[in-house]
């Protein structure tokens, strides 16, 4: 994963991954993909779809471009998974909880803590090398419209 100007990851098939865990954005940043056609998918899903890795209900919306580009419009957590045959359960997925520009809380309106433990894998690095090197790249870029309008 890249997030332009802040730090840069990738998220990899049956590797552990920091992106697989809760992160916060603020409305009105993109998030783009960048991975090989056919290879991967981006999926936003619910967040019992990202529980479970079963995209056979509660998908949002599909990306399969290889060069995705998403908005994120609203203050709310959203889910995305790869798709692809055990990529999910291999740790291809993570949260984004996405807030109001400005607000730096934590925390739900029930004023609970936003993250959740996330559904425990198995990693194994020899199966990921199987697969070969094929990486899902994740930009981030803050509007900086927003700040000029």
């Amino acid at each position: 994963m890249r997030i332009i100007g802040a730090l840069e990851s990738t998220i990899s098939p049956g590797l552990p991954s920091t992106t697989s865990r809760l992160m916060i954005f603020w409305v009105r940043m993109y998030i783009f993909f960048k991975y090989t056609k056919g290879e991967h998918n981006v999926y936003e899903v619910s967040e019992a779809t990202f529980r479970s890795c079963d995209a056979s209900s509660g998908v949002v919306a599909k990306y399969t471009s290889g060069s995705d580009q998403i908005e994120l419009k609203e203050a709310k957590k959203y889910w995305f998974i790869c798709d692809i045959s055990g990529h999910c359960l291999d740790g291809m997925r993570f949260g984004v909880d996405v807030s109001q520009a400005g607000a730096a809380s934590n925390t739900t309106a029930s004023g609970t803590s936003a993250s959740a433990p996330l559904p425990s894998t198995n990693p194994n690095p020899n199966n990921a090398s199987e697969r070969g090197t094929s990486v899902i790249y994740l930009l981030l870029v803050l509007d900086l419209l927003l700040k000029f309008s």
